[in-house]
């Protein structure tokens, strides 16, 4: 596409996404790494709530998370999600479709080993999403699994990753007097991105 320059320049949407990503590191305060993760349950409701982007590989997105949780509940039963990632310092976004798998292979198990033991232990000791009686009887939950896995826990069972594939990727930058650029990419039939602009 004879204008898309700059910014928006190169054939590969994940490249562009992990440049945008690697110039959000260096401005963002927190988190440049956080994405709006929306899914729906059985019953086609929308939910949306704040996950933490740890990879952009050749062709996928990826994310961890329990297992047992309200979002691996939605994203197995409907097998599709979309995200956005917003980076207000730099006035860009990123818009993604597509379907979702599991990782909980051996990737799954380095990215939980680099965790911080804290970290680590919080994932065994919490049944994310589920009623909890009391912040005490969390926190004694922590006290047992510490003691049953001491400093060096597994990855546990019930906790992984999610690879989202997308169907379609937009990215979004801002412009003067509101006319902002988009260029949207799409999967054709045939696997290759076909990519256009869309109006502000």
């Amino acid at each position: 596409m004879s204008d898309r320059t700059g910014i928006f320049a190169g054939d590969d949407p994940f490249a562009l996404a992990r440049d945008w990503l690697a110039e959000a590191e260096a401005r963002e305060v927190n988190d440049p790494n956080a994405i709006a993760l929306a899914t729906v349950d059985e019953g086609g409701m929308p939910n949306v709530r704040m996950v933490l982007l740890k990879e952009i590989e050749a062709d996928t997105f990826v994310f961890y998370t329990n297992y047992g949780s309200a979002k691996a509940a939605e994203l197995e039963q409907a097998g599709k999600a979309a995200f956005v990632a917003h980076w207000k310092s730099l006035r860009r976004q990123i818009r993604v479709r597509g379907t979702v798998e599991r990782e909980e292979g051996p990737q799954a198990d380095a990215y939980f080993a680099s965790r911080s033991l804290k970290s680590r232990l919080g994932a065994w000791a919490s049944h994310q999403s589920q009623p909890l009686a009391s912040r005490a009887s969390l926190m004694a939950e922590v006290a047992r699994v510490t003691a049953k896995h001491g400093t060096n826990p597994p990855r546990p069972p019930f906790w992984g990753g999610f690879r989202l594939r997308p169907t379609e990727i937009e990215f979004w930058a801002d412009g003067a007097f509101r006319l902002h650029d988009r260029f949207q990419w799409r999967k054709s039939a045939q696997g290759s991105w076909e990519v256009r602009r869309l109006q502000p």
